[in-house]
């Protein structure tokens, strides 16, 4: 894990120093990007200690959730309008995880 990230960073960097201008955002942005990374990496990590510990039928299922979460975001803080089958499919969703942490 950490060495596909340390990979696409020296893959990545010389394109980004050279385009470095373009790049420039407030202090804020970046910081907000850095949480949102850090959050990422927290994630890969969990992963990797649910699969060492053989808990891999619910960590699969919980990352095959990840679209529920832009979903849930967009709904609480953008007040993104939604039907009543995308409400019916994050309710669903919710449920499956309850009955999987319930074993």
């Amino acid at each position: 894990m950490a060495a596909g990230r340390a990979a696409a960073v020296v893959l990545l960097l010389p394109s980004a120093w050279r385009h470095l201008p373009e790049f420039r955002q407030p202090t804020a942005r970046l910081v907000q990007a850095l949480v949102i990374g850090a959050g990422a990496a927290l994630g890969l990590a969990l992963y990797l200690w649910a699969a060492h510990q053989q808990m891999l039928a619910l960590a699969v299922v919980l990352a095959s959730l990840y679209p529920a979460i832009p979903t849930v975001l967009g709904l609480a803080l953008l007040h993104e309008k939604v039907s009543r089958q995308q409400v019916a499919g994050l309710l669903a969703a919710a449920g499956a995880v309850v009955l999987l942490t319930l074993g």
